[in-house]
């Protein structure tokens, strides 16, 4: 993107502390935007702000649980205090799930996936909406997975609500179509980011597991994600709501 693309443009991003969310915060801040960055852990959040000012752009970096509505609303309300209005959400928080057959699931494990990866994006599009119907519209990107779209073994938990993110968004779009309000989901494959490390055990042998899924022989890049999200929320991107993008390396297209 053009560094001017973003201009004038507010973007708030949970999970912004590290992996995809970090690398997407960068991303609209390095083409103009003003960054929300918000993440559960507090010194994390504040890291992505400071590496955006140390860049030359403008941040605010904020700790947020997104399955508490009272966080969500409070950071909303200091996005708005602060800058005045919202342009772009990027709903991007989320947890992995330990591989398990599904009777193997606890019941307290899939409270918290379901807790963290689709009900937070239904809180956060609940009091995000608002803000950009006020302000003429905008771009709700909403983190799915590869797992929004296949089934995979051993994560019924986590493909459950991935395939969840994908069916909201897709009916949010069509709620707000006509309120110049777009609403997408990105389906991100196996990505080098911390939570791909904690899945994978963090071995050389688990990352050749997992990059053997995928048929270009590497993980991705959390940019390359960015960049997805920063095009879904450009005016190259207007014509594009309800879809839910793949970026996978070609991951899930035999299956």
């Amino acid at each position: 993107m053009p560094d001017t693309e973003f201009i004038d443009k507010v973007a708030f991003i949970t999970g912004a502390g590290s992996g995809i969310g970090r690398a997407t915060a960068l991303a609209f801040a390095a083409a103009g935007a003003t960054v929300v960055a918000t993440d559960l852990d507090n010194e994390t959040a504040a890291a992505t702000a400071d590496l955006i000012g140390q860049q030359g752009g403008r941040a605010l970096g904020l700790a947020c649980d997104v399955t508490h509505n009272d966080d969500i609303v409070a950071a909303l309300n200091a996005t708005i205090d602060t800058f005045g209005h919202l342009d772009i959400a990027f709903n991007n928080a989320g947890i992995e799930q330990p591989v398990a057959p599904l009777a193997d699931i606890s019941e307290n494990d899939w409270d918290r996936l379901v807790a963290v990866n689709l009900k937070s994006v239904y809180l956060c599009m609940k009091h995000q909406i608002p803000l950009l119907l006020k302000a003429g519209g905008g771009s709700i990107v909403n983190t799915s997975s590869g797992a929004g779209v296949i089934g995979i073994r051993g994560q019924s938990a986590y493909t459950a609500v991935k395939h969840g993110v994908i069916g909201m968004t897709k009916s949010a779009a069509l709620d707000y179509a006509a309120t110049g309000i777009r609403i997408n989901a990105i389906c991100p494959g196996i990505i080098e980011t911390p939570m791909m490390g904690r899945f994978s055990g963090g071995t050389p042998e688990g990352r050749e597991r997992v990059i053997a899924q995928e048929p270009v022989g590497r993980m991705g890049r959390p940019e390359e994600i960015a960049s997805a999200v920063q095009w879904l929320s450009s005016d190259l991107g207007a014509f594009t709501t309800g879809h839910a993008l793949v970026i996978d390396g070609g991951q899930t297209v035999g299956l």
